[in-house]
């Protein structure tokens, strides 16, 4: 049997990590599960996990501030990730199995079945290899390809997005705002996931922003803006804000 750990800041992703887990039938017993950085890291070095499913952002910290603390142990990682592409092609390079969110049940035994039949010493040197390419590469900006030349949009800095038609508005807190001629989905990746959120199929709210949030299925940024929440991203929404 497997002992393995889920590090991950959101309740509704961990449960159901472990419901799918128990459905696979995989022989893998989750020792517990965790939110942040040093709760990860107090559980894992008294319970010695052979696995750990570890989500990129944490709660007071981000994946490779736990790793960091527990370099001495070994066990292998399965990452449970939303990050941007150049971050994917770094997990591709460094060989670590990870899963996008939403989880898919198939992704997710795959990702199982691969870190169990990979040794220790080649999962340490995989981990130095990410470490390497998505630590030392975090982003604070971005930067939109506009009609009249390129726009360095700081993320702080930046309130919402709101996409119609194929293309995509950033409303900026100086009150400037700059239109894309691509849709929100193409940009969504480069957001940080620890900040933004999807609450609808047009709009991407910066979480800083948020003033209130109305049960009928509104959220109000200190700027006055009144943004829809999607009847399915309600759940979500409610626990990024309630955190």
């Amino acid at each position: 049997m497997i002992k393995a750990l889920i590090v991950e800041d959101e309740l509704y992703i961990r449960k159901g990590l472990i419901s799918m887990i128990q459905s696979l039938n995989k022989e893998v017993d989750i020792l517990g599960e965790c939110e942040s950085v040093k709760e990860a890291i107090t559980v894992t070095k008294a319970c010695k996990p052979d696995l750990v499913f570890l989500d990129i952002n944490l709660k007071d910290g981000i994946a490779f501030d736990f790793l960091e603390n527990v370099k001495e142990l070994s066990f292998q990682v399965i990452f449970i990730t939303a990050y941007d592409q150049y971050a994917l092609q770094a997990l591709k390079n460094g060989a670590i199995d990870y899963i996008l969110k939403p989880v898919d049940i198939e992704e997710l035994e795959a990702a199982i079945d691969k870190a169990i039949n990979s040794t220790s010493n080649q999962q340490q040197e995989r981990l130095e290899i990410v470490k390497e390419q998505l630590v030392d590469n975090k982003k604070e900006h971005m930067v939109l390809r506009l009609q009249e030349g390129y726009q360095v949009i700081r993320f702080e800095s930046l309130m919402y997005c709101q996409s119609d038609k194929g293309y995509t508005t950033f409303y900026l807190d100086n009150k400037k705002n700059y239109i894309a001629s691509k849709p929100i989905k193409e940009f969504e990746g480069q957001l940080p996931e620890s900040t933004f959120i999807r609450t609808h199929q047009s709009f991407v709210v910066n979480l800083k922003y948020v003033d209130r949030y109305d049960k009928n299925g509104y959220v109000f940024l200190k700027s006055g803006e009144k943004i829809p929440v999607a009847t399915r991203k309600k759940e979500e929404f409610v626990s990024r804000l309630l955190k």
